[in-house]
């Protein structure tokens, strides 16, 4: 069993007086149900019902009244209700009889006492079918692939996270080590099925085969939400398109040359955000919070996951003979594992995230990303190397309110005081990739002591 960081959040919700049904959001592979079989563990009893299964379908089939559901989930699994006993109903594939999903705040009102969570694969897409979204009476939580921190902890290397988690800043003499450790993640990627596969056999020859699979079975998944063949077959093509466009602004119009309408590209694509395959990231104008996307101008794609990633564009092998992440693929790739790191971190519904860009008078400036910290959207270049031009970083830092900035590089820790072309003294913070996912924990060490 992987160790997921979400279960601490599972702890609080399960001890909370104010807890309600969880839906439990997450692309396919990523682990939501052995998750909860393991969480399940902490219940006196456990009832799981997999609505894919038709021996369990029919139980939600037809029902006269919540009450009547419940007296039969129990006695399906020959249990009875028990004020006395902890019990965690926990209902998977929901997506199947998307009408479920109203009932829940109906089994929230007449059974409080019941731990309920419902998840499956295409969970958006199971809300757009219902009429009453039990707004109100239900909460809500994500589940992405492994962070960088789960896959040291299931490799054993609790040393390295023990340095991680509790010195801030790292000493530099562990920036070469743990970057190799760290270009071996980016290399497997953080579905959990491939990440207990690799720790065992090491095997990229298996990896390859066990990512096809998972690549096959997203595309499989497309006739369960297309609305006819014609899109099912756009959706696909949009599939294997999508990891040639990762860490560029896409047009609808133009999209990998592909030979479908602007429309029918962007329906694609949102179906397959819906699907948490992959996300569309809107640019910002934006300085100060909030972060206000726009819908107008070209977005990101960021993908599920790195590791699938390299699978689809065939660069596995490449990782075996670099040292720095950002030889890969022109440097494609890093933007990815950056922004997929960061995701990891959150377990609720992420706040609004984008670029920052602008467009004058024939200039542009464009920054990979723009973080909320108190009370401030900090710019973080991820691609610049140790010399790299920070032109769009010298515009922003010109714009914005604060003196805060973050790039993420191959080299050590470290801070620069940098002037803008205008005059304006700024700090920027320069931490190897392998920090992204506690850009939190040197937020605010940078910024208490400056």
């Amino acid at each position: 069993m992987i160790n997921r960081t979400i279960t601490q959040f599972l702890n609080r919700w399960k001890a909370s007086p104010s807890r309600l049904p969880l839906i439990l959001r997450g692309a396919r592979q990523v682990g939501k149900t052995t998750l909860i079989h393991e969480f399940s563990k902490n219940f006196d009893q456990y009832l799981y019902f997999n609505l894919e299964k038709s021996e369990d379908s029919k139980l939600f089939a037809n029902f006269q009244s919540v009450k009547n559901l419940v007296s039969l989930l129990f006695l399906s699994k020959n249990l009875s209700i028990q004020k006395d006993k902890t019990s965690l109903l926990f209902i998977d594939e929901i997506q199947e009889m998307p009408y479920v999903l109203e009932q829940l705040r109906y089994l929230y009102e007449e059974f409080p006492e019941l731990n309920i969570i419902v998840t499956g694969s295409l969970l958006d897409i199971a809300l757009n079918k219902i009429e009453k979204v039990p707004v109100g009476r239900v909460e809500y939580a994500e589940m992405h692939p492994l962070s960088f921190r789960e896959y040291l902890d299931a490799n054993n290397k609790s040393e390295i996270l023990e340095k991680l988690d509790n010195e801030t800043p790292l000493s530099n003499n562990f920036t070469n080590f743990i970057l190799s450790t760290f270009n071996e993640y980016a290399m497997i990627g953080g579905m959990p099925m491939i990440v207990k596969n690799y720790i065992k056999e090491k095997s990229l020859v298996r990896l390859k085969e066990l990512y096809n699979g998972i690549a096959e079975a997203y595309k499989s998944d497309v006739s369960k939400y297309a609305k006819n063949q014609n899109e099912a077959n756009i959706i696909r093509q949009i599939i294997d398109t999508v990891p040639q466009m990762v860490d560029e602004r896409i047009n609808m119009a133009k999209f990998g040359a592909l030979p479908f309408k602007s429309v029918d590209i962007k329906n694609g694509l949102f179906a397959l955000q819906q699907a948490r395959l992959l996300e569309m990231v809107y640019p910002t104008s934006n300085t100060s919070p909030p972060i206000i996307g726009d819908p107008r101008k070209r977005p990101r794609l960021h993908y599920l996951d790195v590791g699938l990633l390299n699978f689809q564009l065939g660069l596995h092998h490449e990782y075996l003979t670099i040292a720095d992440l950002n030889h890969i693929a022109k440097g494609a790739l890093v933007q990815q594992i950056v922004n997929q790191e960061i995701k990891a971190q959150n377990y609720l519904a992420a706040p609004n995230k984008g670029f920052w860009a602008r467009d004058e008078k024939g200039t542009s400036s464009e920054l990979d990303l723009l973080y909320p910290f108190r009370n401030k959207l900090i710019p973080i270049e991820v691609k610049a190397g140790a010399k790299g031009k920070l032109r769009s970083l010298h515009e922003f830092m010109d714009r914005c309110d604060h003196h805060y900035a973050v790039r993420f590089y191959s080299g050590e820790i470290s801070i620069d005081t940098i002037k803008t072309r205008t005059g304006k003294n700024y700090k920027l913070l320069n931490l190897p990739y392998f920090l992204s996912g506690w850009l939190e924990q040197y937020l605010v060490w940078f910024c208490n002591n400056e």
